[in-house]
């Protein structure tokens, strides 16, 4: 990281680096990309805009839970007095 310029990158070090940089950004964040310390460009990662899951594409599923499942442990009968 550049000291002149907060959350900026030399240039010739992110060109070898850019997708691992940008993975490694948070939606919206920004990185100022530098040359001898003078800023020449912006990267800025897009906020998600969608999600992998649909609403309600779990409402049909049938879960299983034991029935002791709120049960206290064995393990901790001594804490439990």
């Amino acid at each position: 990281m550049s000291a002149s310029v907060p959350g900026s990158f030399p240039l010739a070090s992110a060109a070898t680096m850019l997708p691992e940089i940008v993975n490694g950004m948070a939606g919206g964040e920004e990185l100022v990309l530098t040359t001898d310390g003078v800023p020449v460009a912006v990267v800025r990662r897009l906020q998600r805009t969608s999600w992998p899951s649909i609403p309600g594409s779990a409402a049909q599923r049938t879960l299983w839970m034991a029935p002791d499942f709120d049960s206290p442990l064995d393990d901790f009968a001594d804490y439990m007095e």
